[in-house]
């Protein structure tokens, strides 16, 4: 067993953690993670009402008494976010755990630390971490470049962003981008971290609510197959390589094209429903990271959790026989 801030903090049987997911970190999966014995986010905005989003934990409490939380990421939308809605839902369901990402959570802190609800903040760079620490929050996570999703636009891989974090802070923090198996647990570990945050590696389990086509591919891509779109516009997505992205991309390497001239293609809805939901590996923008290149199977959350575990602990009981 491996015991650290995080899984004291939170009551966790290990430290790994499933992050919130857009079209992923639906109540079912995050169900099933939780069981596992680790920690899960359910997805605040994929249940358009706040009323929908407490009976989503109110479900998950009913299936589980082991610790879960809800994430909230805050970002600007063509379509108004219920945030504060979101936040009285989850205090008044009871939820303790909330990840935030995207924009600081300096609106929501009051509340949440009046309610006794740990914060758990996503970031990309060091000196977004230590504002983060200063506004109160609990813990960091802090996403290397290898990520899927939103990597920052500094290019920093979590071999050094990690450490460099630790170095700056005295609150917990979790290391997210590339993790996949008990070697990244273990490695992590080894440069200060409290515990992982995996996405990717959860999308290919058997709960995951996702079409098995997407799992497949998860499983035959490499750590090469991704691409970054926006990155002329400074909102960096590393997302899958497919036909369509590869077309954003293409149009993007004219610096005077603006997100008009993409919108059609990166709409987050042809990816959920296309992609996602449909199983048409070509039919939209869907988010993979690098540590697709370390995934070879699609178990059920428990296998997955107990074979990370078993590794990291193996991993670390013979690099501890190096030492003289």
């Amino acid at each position: 067993m491996i015991k650290t801030r995080i899984t004291e903090m939170f009551g966790v049987d290990t430290p790994i953690v499933m992050g919130g997911m857009t079209g992923v970190g639906y109540a079912p999966l995050v169900a099933s993670v939780a069981k596992a014995g680790a920690l899960g986010f359910i997805v605040a905005h994929l249940y358009p009402t706040a009323e929908e989003l407490e009976a989503a934990i109110r479900w998950v409490q009913n299936e589980t008494d082991k610790p879960f939380g809800v994430n909230l990421t805050i970002l600007p939308s063509l379509t108004p976010i219920p945030y504060d809605e979101y936040r009285r839902a989850i205090i008044e369901s009871g939820c303790k755990i909330v990840e935030t990402a995207g924009r600081n959570p300096v609106a929501h802190m009051p509340d949440f630390k009046e309610a006794g609800v740990k914060v758990i903040h996503k970031c990309t760079s060091v000196r977004h971490a230590v504002t983060a620490a200063q506004l109160g929050v609990d813990v960091i996570s802090i996403d290397g470049f290898e990520c899927a999703g939103h990597p920052g636009e500094d290019d920093i891989g979590l071999v050094v962003l990690l450490p460099a974090t630790v170095d700056k802070l005295d609150i917990p923090v979790i290391a997210s981008g590339g993790m996949a198996d008990g070697r990244s647990l273990a490695a992590a570990l080894a440069l200060g971290a409290e515990g992982v945050n995996m996405g990717t590696r959860f999308m290919a389990t058997q709960e995951a609510a996702i079409h098995n086509n997407v799992k497949q591919k998860i499983v035959e891509n490499t750590e090469r197959d991704t691409i970054l779109t926006n990155r002329t516009l400074r909102n960096t997505s590393r997302v899958a390589r497919n036909a369509v992205s590869e077309e954003v991309v293409k149009i993007q390497q004219d610096p005077t094209k603006t997100i008009e001239d993409v919108r059609h293609l990166v709409a987050g809805v042809r990816g959920r429903v296309n992609v996602m939901q449909g199983g048409d590996m070509d039919g939209g923008i869907w988010s993979t990271g690098q540590s697709q290149g370390l995934i070879h199977d699609i178990p059920t959350c428990a296998e997955m959790v107990r074979n990370i575990m078993a590794q990291a602990e193996a991993v670390m009981q013979r690099n501890a026989r190096m030492v003289a």
